[in-house]
């Protein structure tokens, strides 16, 4: 009997499990980083053991520490969630030997499946030999063997480029999953990858809980996923799953992965032995709670010879702190406000939790269920559109925008979507709208800003009474930005009877406005925007309808805060891993040439050439930690380029 669990693991999947863990009356216990003292699953926990030190390397990866934590705070048994040490033998060997319950397969079960090189010599399929390849067996994915979640994975469409490849995906693969062992198969393109849920008892059941559509990705990390995969049928592929998990004495919760090829041929890509980040989709068709049931079965009880039947769709969008119109560069500080109605979320963090870059920047998932695929789509994108999520950059907008999109509302999309679309999905509207519902946000901050100046006693005369000039030519003017990089000018002013008169916007009427909330009336329709304001210009307005995130700008510019001409500064924080051969100041450059490289939130990032010149000053050093901002290099432009492209 199992009456005090630890979760190996953070964030998202922690908190999570400790859900189902409270339903069941099952004591929590958390183990966490220092950077990760005060996070969500933390606070959720009955009890909580710090892991010295900041990255996974020091603390989610020592299945030492996590034992000791584990008989330190009395829990019987360990929930490893996925990553980490979740599909590693050797942990898992040493949790039943230190006398704990292992919720998830046998060792030898994940030993078989949780490398994918021994999984394919099982199944009689070779990797590659990098040493061997030629142009006619490009492209090829280089991949991780111990891990997954896009982690030690890359592409590889020239020669030249395949020793590189090779050393990253092996360095990133060791800092994710403490393995550096890598490995090269053909990259199917346009494939649709289909995966097929596991769950078996130790008596002999294996059910198979339909299949999940994992197409959308992004960096080979899962975007957006549904339940049950359009099309079909799938027999074939259920037949195979069942197969393998009985091959090897599979017990637990398991996915195995295939990729459909447009011929409609099924390739197996892995066996992941874990729980899956997409699996409330597969909870929600078929009316069951997966972690329950892991958890019933690491106890010896048995499964109902069937499984309940599938009912419905369902589809799940993974809310990250990033900016996908610039190359996803992971995003990081305070979360002030999260919020998605209308829809189940799991979530890592909570308004007021800080963003740090050694871990995932997934922020939550969101989940809908509804009786057709459509609805559910269309439920979806209703609840990212309105969701309040302030204080970070966020993927928001690009979920919304890729549930809409046709390829995938007609279920044609495959796994090069974002290859495709990417560039219509994240450019900013033609026209200066925010977004199409959105239009008199920026209206409303500026009323918003106005009544909070007047309400401030300290503030002078001028600033109390708002925009009410004696001078009618001299109307109050206020400028907000978007993060796509948007310029909305709002020139009002306010009269006697506070009455809206406003060069920028002619047919708006203004109802009531207070510091939060401003409601406005144009063509007959009546909408309240709520406003919040936060540090650093930041603004935020909601609606029932849409959302709008602006930052107010100052009237003057700062000198101090104007850079040289070509500085290349840092996206994100991170720690400088490598830099260019042969790089130093009067090395000639062109535009988008690879200079250096950060590691941030366990992932790489390149940092590439701003334009083509020369590099006038390196700042950069191997191994310096850089935070937003930070000035790492100076090419200072060719000038005949500039003469032959004259800007337009």
């Amino acid at each position: 009997m199992i009456d005090t669990l630890l979760v190996a693991n953070r964030g998202e999947i922690a908190s999570r499990i400790f859900r189902t863990c409270r339903e069941l009356g099952i004591a929590t216990v958390a183990v966490h980083s220092d950077a990760d003292a005060r996070a969500l699953h933390v606070r959720e926990a009955d009890a909580a053991v710090r892991l010295p030190g900041d990255t996974p390397a020091q603390t989610y990866l020592r299945g030492d520490l996590i034992i000791k934590a584990a008989h330190a705070a009395g829990a019987t048994a360990i929930h490893p969630g996925y990553g980490f040490l979740a599909e590693n033998a050797d942990f898992a060997r040493q949790v039943t030997e230190a006398g704990l319950i292992w919720i998830g397969p046998p060792p030898e079960a994940i030993e078989a499946m949780a490398s994918k090189t021994k999984a394919k010599e099982i199944l009689g399929i070779t990797p590659l030999d990098p040493a061997a390849l030629t142009e006619e067996d490009l492209p090829v994915i280089v991949k991780a063997a111990a891990g997954g979640g896009g982690r030690g994975m890359r592409v590889v469409r020239q020669l030249p480029d395949l020793s590189q490849a090779l050393t990253a995906a092996a360095a990133e693969a060791a800092s994710a999953f403490g393995d550096d062992e890598v490995f090269v198969e053909p990259y199917l393109e346009n494939g649709r990858h289909i995966e097929v849920q596991l769950l078996a008892d130790t008596h002999g059941t294996v059910w198979t809980l339909g299949t999940r559509d994992c197409s959308l990705q992004r960096r080979h990390q899962k975007v957006i996923e549904e339940a049950p995969a359009p099309g079909g049928p799938w027999d074939e592929l259920y037949d195979q799953a069942t197969s393998i998990a009985k091959s090897i004495g599979y017990t637990g919760a398991g996915t195995v992965e295939f990729l459909l090829a447009p011929d409609g041929r099924a390739h197996f890509l892995e066996m992941n032995t874990r729980l899956q980040v997409e699996h409330p989709v597969t909870e929600l068709t078929h009316g069951i709670d997966l972690v329950a049931l892991q958890i019933r079965i690491a106890q010896g009880e048995k499964l109902p010879p069937v499984p309940p039947a599938p009912h419905g769709h369902a589809i799940e969008a993974r809310l990250y702190a990033e900016d996908p119109a610039h190359d996803f560069a992971p995003q990081t500080g305070r979360l002030h406000a999260l919020r998605i109605p209308h829809a189940r979320t799991d979530a890592g963090y909570a308004a007021g939790d800080t963003v740090t870059p050694y871990y995932d920047a997934m922020l939550a998932k969101a989940i809908v269920h509804a009786p057709t695929r459509d609805e559910a789509i269309r439920r979806l994108a209703h609840a990212l559109r309105v969701a309040r999520i302030h204080g970070l950059t966020t993927n928001r907008d690009l979920l919304v925008r890729s549930l809409l999109h046709p390829d995938f509302t007609t279920a044609a999309m495959t796994t090069a979507f974002y290859t495709h679309h990417l560039q219509e999905l994240t450019k900013p509207p033609t026209t200066p709208t925010l977004t199409p519902l959105a239009p008199l946000a920026p209206l409303a901050a500026a009323l918003a800003d106005a009544a909070a100046r007047r309400a401030t006693p300290k503030n002078t005369l001028p600033a109390r009474i708002g925009g009410w000039r004696n001078i009618p030519s001299a109307p109050q003017t206020k400028t907000y930005t978007t993060p796509a990089g948007e310029t909305h000018e709002v020139t009002y002013h306010l009269t006697r009877t506070n009455t809206l008169e406003s060069a920028t916007h002619p047919h708006v009427s203004l109802i009531e406005a207070t510091p939060t909330h401003v409601t406005l009336e144009s063509d007959n329709v009546t909408r309240t925007y709520e406003v919040t304001a936060y540090p650093d210009n930041l603004v935020h307005v909601d609606s029932p309808q849409e959302t709008a995130t602006l930052h107010a700008q100052p009237r003057f510019t700062d000198p101090t805060t104007q850079q040289l001409p070509g500085s290349l500064l840092a996206p994100m924080p991170g720690t400088v891993i490598r830099i260019a051969e042969d790089l130093t100041p009067g090395t000639p450059v062109t535009q988008g040439q690879p200079l250096l490289w950060l590691e941030a939130m366990k992932m790489e990032h390149k940092i590439t050439a701003p334009t083509t010149g020369t590099l006038t000053a390196l700042h950069a050093t191997v191994g310096t930690q850089v935070e937003p901002g930070t000035l790492l290099a100076v090419v200072e432009e060719d000038q005949s380029e500039t003469e032959t492209h004259p800007p337009k």
